[in-house]
Order: structure tokens, then C-alpha cells, then sequence
């Protein structure tokens, strides 16, 4: 199986990175492409449609693991810990980005890849909660 993932947060000043690990399911998803392409209600529709057809998860670097480690290398972890919550073993996955992981996982660096739509919405998501927390 063929995985894909992608992270978001590491622009941001504050906050965690986050990172998606997705296992495409039968048939695809119509519409899919690069988050910041998409409206935010199309992502809406599509990270609902991921969730309930896809394998997928997330895996998380918080800003402590940042601040040892530095932003890449929390990447780094961050889509580790997506990959390995999926509980399955990939045949490849697929990296959104130039660099990849340390890992025992046959991967490929493709930059300019779709992204995986739940980083993208879970990492936006987060300024919103802690406003309103």
C-alpha cells in the first residue's frame, strides 16, 4: 500500500507541527490537491470525505520537542509518529517535501505532492481553539 504524507506548522510562530499520514482508499478522492489551492469549505468537504473513506492519522511534535530538537527535525518526528499510528506496514510512502524521515520505511521525497487534506485543516484549526479556549 502506498502512503502519503504531508505536515503543517512549520512556518507558524507558535503551535505544534503536524503531520498526516494518509492511505488513499478505493477509487480516490475527486477534487483532491494541494490544500492551500482549495477554498476552505472544499477542504472541509474533502477532509470529511478522507475521515470516513480513508485510513488515515496524525502524529504531532509539540512546541517543547521544537524547542530540543528544532523545527525540522520535530517535522521529521511529527510524520514519523503519523506513519507508525497507521499500524500497518506501507510498501512506500510518499513525502510531501525534499527531505525525509530517518526510518526503516522504503519513502521517495516528491515535492509538490497533494498533501494530505486532515494536516492541513488540524493545524489550521489550532489558533481557533486555543482563541476560544
Amino acid at each position: 500500500m502506498i502512503v502519503g504524507v504531508d505536515e503543517a506548522g512549520r512556518g507558524p510562530l507558535a503551535g505544534p507541527v503536524v503531520a498526516a499520514a494518509v492511505i488513499l482508499c478505493d477509487g480516490g478522492i475527486i477534487g483532491l490537491d494541494d490544500s492551500k489551492k482549495l477554498s476552505a469549505r472544499k477542504r472541509e468537504h474533502l477532509e470529511a470525505e478522507i475521515k470516513s473513506r480513508c485510513h488515515w492519522t496524525i502524529g504531532v511534535a509539540d512546541v517543547g520537542e521544537i524547542d530540543r530538537i528544532n523545527i525540522l527535525q520535530a517535522t521529521m518526528l511529527a510524520m514519523t509518529r503519523a506513519v507508525e499510528a497507521l499500524a500497518v506496514e506501507p510498501v512506500i510512502v510518499l513525502v510531501d517535501g525534499n527531505r525525509l524521515p530517518k526510518w526503516r520505511y522504503q519513502a521517495e521525497a516528491v515535492i509538490g505532492a497533494m498533501p494530505p487534506i486532515p494536516v492541513s485543516l488540524r493545524r489550521a484549526s489550532l489558533p481557533r481553539n486555543i482563541a476560544t479556549a
